[in-house]
């Protein structure tokens, strides 16, 4: 138990549940915490207790954290402040500054945040005091041009920070936020390259989906371009340690090949799970990545995530991050030219089956986007498996079978399309229950898992694979009427028979 006195904080914020949220961290850190919801409130604590550091917000009713500032510079100008703020400016910034603030976050702050700023401020704070009592040589002119250097770096890291924001906040589409994410990441950091890779529990290694190049290489030279399967390990051990990770200087570092002489990566987490990890690579020069580099990556993925969630939330996600989910889907349909646009052919039939059946616009919808989504757990296949030519062993189908719990834990790790997540798991099943991956039976296999199984059975038959040719068409419709309440669902089978005799299925035609 750690019986150290520590110092005595005053939090003020007009949001209790901030308030409860410091007074539950910085006690259970031990110091003692005196919270106000407002100026006012703050003053009257200060006319009785002892403080050693105030945290404010800057927007508050009444006596604004500003104004606060400045009483307590008046009161005793060796009590530093930090602001808080959740609406940054450049303004807001320099008038902190001049008003004696030292130093200046944004909201939300990690609280481990906000203590390791607060160790810092105390640190000073006693060394101010030192000179004061003990020394006695302030010199003006020194101390003046610490604080504009000082307001100097804080101004460029506002700037920083700001252009991050309004970066990320002028983007409507999420398949444009992760070129976006390596772009900035290469600015901000002098990076020679920055990779984001989607990546997660069920994928043998990560997925690479957009790629900048520092201005001192050019795509495409022979220099250019760090190889995956080099850093793979290391970035998978990053993903499940679930914190970011610096190099500053590669000193036979374990997984990190010789020439990358500096490295970082942070993960990329939409609520709580990782969704990707952006990697940032030195390979020349004498630039190296510090600890503010890092600070700098971290807050850039903290808001590309919440940049996707709010898409997710008011922007029509489901045609924004459908498009980069897609272009992983074209990227392994691209792995094996018998198959391309296998997920497109899929996703048209189930919506005409569906259609056929009186399924509503929004099951149309839902079957749709599952469809052409329905194998992207095949990118967790490695290629000896996926494009064999033959027969496979036991051992191989077992990996095949794993495709559509991959693909459902995919699309499951953004916390939305429930449905659609249930069918591209359950696509596989059969209807007498001897399918995959769950062995469902019958009417407990969701209902447009059932169509999609019958398209996709149909389309796999009419098209030319690296097994075999396609089948013929009667042969085709043998196939399936046969297996009408064996592996499919006899009602979906007749919608595909009345398509089928309306001329409204093609064959062959790929």
């Amino acid at each position: 138990m750690n019986t150290k006195k520590r110092e005595t904080i005053l939090f003020v914020d007009d949001e209790e549940d901030i308030l409860a949220l410091a007074d539950e961290y910085f006690q259970s850190k031990g110091f003692k915490l005196f919270t106000a919801k407002n100026g006012a409130d703050a003053v009257e604590i200060l006319k009785h207790e002892k403080i050693d550091c105030c945290f404010t917000d800057l927007n508050m009713p009444g006596m604004n954290g500003l104004e606060l500032a400045e009483y307590i510079r008046e009161l005793d100008n060796s009590i530093p402040v930090i602001v808080l703020t959740g609406y940054p400016s450049l303004d807001s910034a320099v008038n902190t500054l001049k008003n004696g603030v030292v130093d200046f976050l944004v909201k939300p702050v990690n609280f481990s945040i906000l203590e390791a700023c607060l160790e810092r401020v105390l640190r000073e704070r006693q060394l101010f005091i030192d000179n004061i009592f003990l020394k006695k040589e302030l010199d003006g002119k020194l101390r003046l041009e610490k604080l504009n250097h000082e307001l100097k770096n804080k101004v460029k890291e506002l700037n920083t920070l700001n252009m991050i924001m309004s970066n990320l906040s002028s983007i409507d589409a999420n398949s444009d936020i992760f070129k976006c994410v390596t772009e900035l990441a290469t600015e901000i950091s002098n990076a020679d390259e920055s990779v984001f890779y989607v990546i997660n529990d069920d994928l043998k290694q990560p997925f690479q989906v957009a790629l900048s190049f520092g201005s001192s290489i050019a795509a495409g030279s022979e220099t250019a371009g760090v190889v995956l399967d080099d850093v793979a390990e290391l970035l998978m051990e990053i993903v499940n340690d679930k914190i970011p990770f610096l190099v500053t200087e590669n000193k036979n570092v374990r997984g990190l090949p010789e020439r990358i002489l500096s490295f970082m990566a942070v993960p990329l987490k939409i609520r709580e799970k990782t969704f990707g990890i952006l990697a940032l690579y030195i390979t020349a020069g004498n630039i190296r990545f510090d600890k503010k580099n890092l600070f700098y990556i971290s807050f850039l993925t903290m808001h590309a995530a919440s940049s996707i969630e709010n898409i997710a939330l008011y922007d029509n996600i489901f045609d924004n991050l459908f498009s980069t989910l897609y272009a992983l889907v074209q990227a392994i349909e691209a792995r094996d030219p018998y198959t391309r646009q296998h997920s497109d052919r899929v996703a048209q039939i189930s919506a005409a089956i569906a259609l056929e059946m009186g399924c509503s616009k929004g099951d149309i919808d839902i079957i749709n986007f599952a469809g052409r989504l329905h194998d992207i757990g095949k990118i967790g296949v490695i290629d000896k498996v996926l494009l064999k030519p033959g027969k496979l062993t036991n051992e191989e189908f077992d990996m095949i079978k794993k495709h559509p719990v991959i693909g459902a834990n995919i699309i499951g790790q953004l916390g939305m399309w429930d449905r659609e997540q249930e069918i591209i798991k359950y696509h596989h099943e059969r209807f007498d229950g001897t399918g995959y991956p769950e062995g469902l039976k019958g009417e407990k296999i969701p209902f447009l898992a059932r169509i999609l199984s019958v398209a996709d059975a149909f389309d796999a038959m009419d098209s030319d694979r690296a097994y075999r040719k396609r089948m013929k068409t009667e042969k085709i419709m043998t196939i399936i009427n046969k297996a009408a309440g064996t592996q499919f669902d006899p009602d979906v089978v007749k919608a595909f028979q009345t398509l089928y005799k309306q001329g409204n299925i093609e064959f062959g035609k790929k």
